[in-house]
């Protein structure tokens, strides 16, 4: 089986982690609890992990930065995406030769993606150049109509609105187009914080994420209508702590450990309040630490809970007071073992 273009930039960004590394496969899997020969079929193309987690071992363990994890998972959500349907994109976009079809000479090849052009005859009689005028100044027009096209960067008017057309019918991963640019836009106006280029990436499936919880809508994914709705109304704000005030309460409330915990929760989500982390099996994990759903139930918590920073930090040390240790977050191993342990307070 071929591997998509994404599996291969995945498992190229993975190989360029383990060469920089200079260690072995079996030694690097003991670190990051898998086995080598899993971590060699992820390297070489060969399968894509399921489980992020595995990912962000792995790449712990290696030494990748913060921007390399970030990147590592865009990487991993695109060719995640490419389990289901690898070759779908490609099919769309180019003939089964390899090569653009022929075309007549006065229409574009609609691989261009380009509106068709026809050839206007050089002469026109009145009444032909009348009607030509018409029909232009009513396009031209529409075009200024159409809803999304201000380049003011205003808020749409009511009855103005670009997700409600029928382009936008559908807004989710993967896609990269106006309706997305919109979605972001409108996040961004809400203070989420993310990047305004109209690609669906995790960032922005992240922030989609937060904004629906914030609203007290279902976690789906996608953008929806009643997401559209409310994003369009602009009641939810996505204002949160800054990484300086999460890292400071950190160490107030994990006064036996401050800094271990700070590394682990900074490993985890970047000290992002809102910081959501989808699994491949329906599942996330929430806020600061990364509580997952699992334990979002036994500690009596919901995910707007825990996308309130203070709630999650708490919870996160009830956590810790089980076993005094880190065990719940076994992909930050690597922060554990190259952050200095604190003198406990007497």
């Amino acid at each position: 089986m071929v591997a998509s273009p994404h599996t291969e930039k995945f498992a190229a960004h993975l190989r360029m982690l383990k060469d920089r590394s200079g260690r072995g496969y079996d030694r690097l899997g003991k670190e990051a609890g898998v086995s080598g020969s899993s971590l060699h079929r992820y390297c070489s193309g060969l399968s894509v992990p399921v489980d992020y987690r595995v990912v962000h071992a792995f790449a712990k363990v290696c030494g990748a930065d913060a921007e390399e994890l970030r990147e590592l998972h865009r990487l991993w959500a695109l060719a995640d995406t490419d389990r289901d349907a690898p070759a779908a994109a490609a099919e769309e976009s180019v003939p089964a030769s390899g090569q653009a079809s022929a075309a007549p000479d006065d229409v574009t090849p609609p691989e261009t993606g380009r509106p068709r052009r026809f050839r206007v005859p050089e002469k026109l009689s009145p009444r032909v150049a009348v009607l030509a005028a018409v029909v232009a100044v009513v396009l031209v027009a529409g075009f200024v109509w159409l809803p999304g096209s201000s380049s003011d960067g205003a808020a749409p008017a009511a009855g103005d609105r670009l997700l409600d057309s029928t382009a936008c019918r559908t807004v989710s991963m993967g896609q990269h187009d106006a309706c997305v640019r919109e979605v972001q836009t409108l996040l961004a106006r809400a203070k989420g914080k993310l990047a305004v280029d109209g690609d669906f990436g995790p960032e922005t499936l992240r922030r989609v994420t937060a904004f629906q919880v914030l609203a007290g809508l279902p976690a789906t994914n996608v953008v929806d209508d009643a997401t559209k709705k409310a994003l369009y109304e602009q009641q939810v704000s996505m204002t949160t702590w800054p990484p300086a005030r999460v890292a400071k309460r950190i160490r107030e409330v994990f006064v036996e450990d401050p800094g271990t915990a700070v590394a682990v929760a900074r490993c985890a989500s970047f000290l992002d309040p809102l910081y959501v982390l989808p699994n491949t099996n329906g599942s996330r994990n929430w806020g600061v630490f990364q509580i997952s759903d699992a334990r979002l139930q036994d500690l009596d918590g919901t995910p707007l809970r825990a996308f309130d920073p203070d709630w999650n930090i708490r919870a996160a040390h009830r956590l810790w007071s089980v076993r005094h240790d880190f065990h719940d977050w076994p992909s930050c191993e690597a922060a554990l073992k190259s952050t200095p342990k604190s003198t406990p307070k007497k």
